[in-house]
């Protein structure tokens, strides 16, 4: 290996320059070796505790919270996947992440109506509510297998980061990701998000190593590619930036070497390719796949697109179910506005709102240190390309619904910030104080995220005013995704024993299960609607009409979860 390609990959502390052969760690002036002993011993212990808050933040919002409006399919469907091996269910998605809710579903032993015919929202519906099972206790085990995966993600941003810029920028790459509340709110329910993050994330460090052992950690990449696509075709514009990587990993190791670099890059995507069949196989070993109601079609670019995919058919259909959704006219609702269509600059803002402030900083810090810092900026497209390609691709989508369409920016981003430990050693800056800084803004960012515990899904910064005033300006999973349906039977049931409720909530989830007994409003004329008004914030954002007319002569009195607002009328 030569000094070049030992400076890209070993783990040196902030702002040191790579260490040659027999060099003591830390170099010239190193501290004592008991010392450094005692540093290697505390690190796994630290990395342990970030993790470890990280698992408790999860698991309790997993218990506390009930299903929010994508979770009932996806347990339905893996239920089927599990009892039927049928591929009948949620074609729009690929199996992979419904395999992974699986092994939770299957250790939670369910009854499951086999017998039952109706559509994925009605299945799992069915399962949770109306076939003898526990809901809470089934949905906490179809959200423990997405836990375990996030947090090793987690292990994944620490070594990548380390890799870069020692271990100070693996600890702070590791604490944004586990304070992140995107990431802790997105990793703890039995969704496709956060896996496949986790998942693209593992195929750019592997592709980054792949820098000195290509033919170890190729193969490597390949699955992890594989793993995202086949959970979730959001993931698919990443594929030609990732093959482009392959081959520019390769000529690292091999210099003007083109035909092994295109066979590198061959390598990664016929294994990505093998893992897609692979997780349809496990599911139906004879892929047996008749749609359930006719599949749209899909013209021009798209149908070549999807024709050149050397994926089932079932995954192809899959696409032309996605690509009818995008030209659905879905309504959106940004900063009070209630609009028809999508908004280019959706995501960015929304993105804005929720990330806190520290981290905002210490990704423009670290994407600034990865385009500066000479030893860094090899991995600059490794780590911004692949999110840049995503974030643009997501930008396009019809359905403003929520940072869930971007959450790799803060697992990507953890890492990029990672390197802002190195800008004390750039040209540039070489301010004593930037370890400091970057670690003021890291315990800003903890305490932030600390303070909106349990509601991580409504989370916005100090700037935008906090996790109680998100509704005012984003809607759907941002803020209320039908999560508090449980906690709203609590609060009832605690503050207002025996009043009348007229409910409108947004959610799967079957009020009665809870022990909430109440009318609809739109059923009665405005004037007999007396008593308490409970509506999700989503709906209200969006209020017209009936609805409208029903909230202007009502006052707020409580709030739920920071999702739900009960009126007084």
């Amino acid at each position: 290996m030569t000094s070049e390609q030992q400076a890209a990959l070993a783990p040196a502390s902030p702002g040191e320059g790579p260490r040659g052969p027999g060099e003591a760690p830390g170099g010239p002036g190193a501290p004592p070796l008991l010392r450094a002993a005692l540093r290697r011993r505390l690190l796994p212990l630290v990395v342990a505790l970030l993790l470890g808050q990280m698992a408790v933040a999860m698991v309790t919002t997993a218990v506390q919270q009930t299903p929010t409006i994508d979770e009932p399919v996806y347990v339905g469907t893996a239920a089927v996947y599990l009892r039927e091996h049928s591929l009948r269910l949620n074609p729009e998605h690929p199996p992979l992440g419904k395999l992974v809710i699986a092994a939770g579903v299957a250790l939670a032993r369910p009854h499951v109506d086999t017998s039952f015919r109706g559509d994925q929202g009605q299945v799992g519906r069915h399962l949770l509510y109306e076939s003898g099972n526990d809901p809470g206790r089934l949905l906490l085990w179809a959200r423990l297998p997405v836990i375990v995966l996030t947090l090793l993600s987690g292990l994944v941003v620490f070594a990548f980061a380390r890799d870069l810029a020692g271990r100070a920028g693996g600890l702070l790459a590791l604490a944004l990701y586990a304070f992140s509340p995107d990431v802790i709110a997105h990793g703890s329910l039995a969704t496709l998000d956060a896996p496949t993050a986790g998942f693209l994330l593992a195929s750019a460090w592997l592709l980054w190593r792949a820098r000195v052992s290509p033919r170890r950690c190729l193969p490597l990449a390949g699955l992890a590619l594989g793993a995202a696509v086949a959970t979730k075709m959001s993931a698919l514009p990443a594929v030609p930036v990732l093959l482009a990587l392959a081959v520019l990993s390769v000529l690292h190791r091999r210099p003007r070497d083109w035909r092994r670099a295109v066979a590198g890059a061959g390598v990664v995507a016929v294994v990505a390719v093998a893992v897609v069949w692979a997780a349809y196989l496990a599911v139906d070993p004879r892929l047996r796949w008749a749609p359930p109601q006719p599949v749209p079609a899909v013209h021009g670019l798209r149908a070549l697109l999807v024709q050149a995919l050397p994926f089932p058919e079932a995954y192809r259909d899959g696409m032309r179910i996605q690509f009818a959704f995008e030209d659905r006219p879905w309504q959106g609702f940004l900063f009070g506005r209630l609009y028809t269509g999508s908004l280019w600059y959706y995501l960015p803002a929304a993105l804005l709102v929720k990330t806190p402030l520290g981290m905002l900083a210490l990704w423009a810090a670290g994407a600034f240190a990865l385009c500066t810092v000479r030893r860094v900026r090899p991995a600059a497209p490794y780590l911004l390309a692949p999110a840049a390609v995503l974030l643009a691709a997501a930008m396009q989508g019809a359905r403003d619904f929520g940072t869930r369409y971007a959450l790799f920016v803060p697992v990507f981003g953890a890492v990029a910030a990672g390197c802002a430990v190195l800008l004390r050693g750039s040209a540039l800056l070489r301010a004593r104080w930037t370890p400091a800084v970057a670690g003021a803004l890291t315990l800003w960012v903890a305490v932030s995220s600390v303070r909106t515990f349990p509601y991580y899904l409504p989370y916005s910064n100090e700037a935008f005013g906090g996790p109680a005033r998100t509704h005012l300006r984003l809607h759907d999973s941002n803020v209320d995704w039908g999560q508090d349906l449980g906690r709203l039977a609590d609060r009832l049931r605690e503050r207002y024993p025996g009043e009348r409720v007229w409910l409108v909530y947004k959610g799967s989830g079957v009020p009665s299960a809870y022990g909430i007994h109440a009318a609809d409003p739109h059923a009665v004329p405005p004037g007999r609607v007396r008593g308490l008004l409970v509506v999700s914030d989503s709906a209200a954002a969006k209020a017209r009409g009936r609805l409208a007319e029903l909230l202007a002569d009502a006052r707020a009195v409580d709030d739920v979860g920071h999702s739900i607002t009960i009126y007084r009328r």
